[in-house]
């Protein structure tokens, strides 16, 4: 490839309006002669028909017989703009809002759904906007509902509900690719708001509702697991001690009588008296007395 032949990207940007400019000619430059001339004679009642005023916000791009007289916008302050052959345009270099309306979009799933989003932008070539482009304003307002658009086409529901701002970023550096040679720089872009249709909205509530039950039951098999393998423990320490069983059992009538002052009958085992009478039992109930 020859270095010095020059990418067409690069190329494009050198046929730009506003990107190179050119001389005015001898015809040029005896009709500039001329409205020097003018303004000198009709002097000082030319100077309030000439100097003109730019805000600090705004930026003036002037033609000189139809064409730009310096790729770098003048202003603020005053400016000189000379009769009959120069013509400025005033560029306002605020951060502009653009609401964008609900768009109509259907999901790479097959769901449709309406989308509503705003773009921050602003012009920081004021030579490019005006040169470049007819309507700066109404190109970047188009581009965005068109870049709003494909970008969620190709996203999934849940996709668009969990990741705005990914999808918002993508947005924003997409259009500003594309308005780069607009003069304009994209601030930031949000999503709004994301419609569903009602019918969809009642599925998925029924799909969440369904999911927490699901989970609210397999945390109480878990629990009740747990409480299972905690009395298996249990159980397996009073089994090695028999006195716990009953020390456990007295524990546990203390506890309901203090709860409730009243008459409790309960059953007492015979077992627990052999450690009171010496009295024991056997299996098929025969009276055994204790050896000494």
């Amino acid at each position: 490839m020859d270095p010095g032949a020059s990418s067409p990207e690069k190329q494009d940007k050198e046929n730009l309006v506003g990107i190179k400019s050119k001389g005015l000619g001898v015809c040029g430059w005896i009709l500039f002669s001329l409205s020097c001339l003018l303004m000198v004679i009709t002097f000082p009642v030319s100077v309030w028909m000439c100097l003109k005023i730019i805000k600090e916000y705004e930026r003036a791009v002037v033609f000189r017989l139809g064409r730009i007289q310096a790729q770098k916008a003048k202003g603020p302050g005053l400016i000189l703009v000379l009769p009959c052959v120069d013509v400025f345009v005033k560029v306002d270099l605020r951060t502009v809002t653009c609401n964008i309306p609900p768009q109509e979009i259907l999901t790479r799933d097959s769901v449709t759904t309406q989308v509503d989003g705003v773009v921050y932008y602003r012009i920081y070539s004021a030579v490019s906007a005006v040169a470049n482009v007819s309507d700066v304003h109404q190109a970047t307002f188009l581009l965005a509902q068109t870049t709003l658009r494909n970008v969620l086409g190709t996203q999934t529901l849940s996709q668009i509900l969990a990741g705005r701002e990914e999808i918002a970023h993508s947005i924003q550096t997409l259009l500003d690719d594309a308005t780069e040679l607009w003069g304009i720089r994209v601030a930031r872009v949000e999503i709004k708001d994301v419609r569903i249709p009602v019918q969809l909205q009642r599925s998925m509530a029924a799909e969440a509702e369904a999911t927490r039950e699901a989970r609210a039951r397999v945390l109480a098999a878990e629990g009740e697991m747990n409480a299972s393998k905690s009395l298996k423990s249990a159980s397996m320490v009073l089994a090695e001690s028999p006195i716990a069983l009953q020390l456990r059992y007295l524990q546990t009538l203390t506890t309901v009588a203090t709860e409730k002052n009243s008459t409790i009958v309960f059953p007492l085992p015979m077992n627990v008296l052999e450690g009171i009478g010496g009295i024991s039992y056997d299996t098929n109930h025969k009276k055994v007395p204790n050896k000494a």
